[in-house]
């Protein structure tokens, strides 16, 4: 296990590239909106579920399914979400999609995520202002 301190530089590195990101897509000028996004792609406890999943190894979207335990479609669609925002790389074999994560800061900025929430799950919980997914 990493200490916090070297996966918080990780987090500073992945925000240090968002800052870059802004400035090879034309007409976003405001890295907080990209760094929202990016939140709300992480955000759904389905999607953290299969980014938990897939770290270790690739799987089939079968076994994606099964993990998870909701219909297909709603796993292919999360499965698309990560695909689309680049924490996923699909690799399709005869009539499988195998997915991996191929960007594995993401993990690292989700268990300093999950160190932070539960430092502070009772306030956290309280909170009227947020919504679970």
């Amino acid at each position: 296990m990493q200490s916090t301190d070297v996966k918080f530089r990780k987090v500073l590195r992945v925000m240090n590239d968002v800052k870059e990101l802004e400035l090879s897509i034309p007409g976003v000028s405001d890295t907080r909106l990209v760094l929202a996004k990016f939140f709300r792609a992480i955000a759904d406890p389905n999607r953290l579920l299969l980014l938990e999943f897939l770290v270790s190894c690739e799987h089939t979207g079968n076994e994606c399914v099964a993990h998870v335990r909701l219909a297909q479609s709603r796993v292919s669609s999360h499965l698309q979400c990560l695909v689309n925002c680049g924490f996923v790389r699909v690799r399709r074999e005869g009539h499988f999609a195998y997915y991996r994560v191929v960007d594995e800061r993401v993990i690292d900025l989700v268990e300093i995520g999950r160190e932070i929430a539960s430092d502070h799950s009772g306030t956290i919980l309280e909170c009227t202002r947020v919504t679970s997914s």
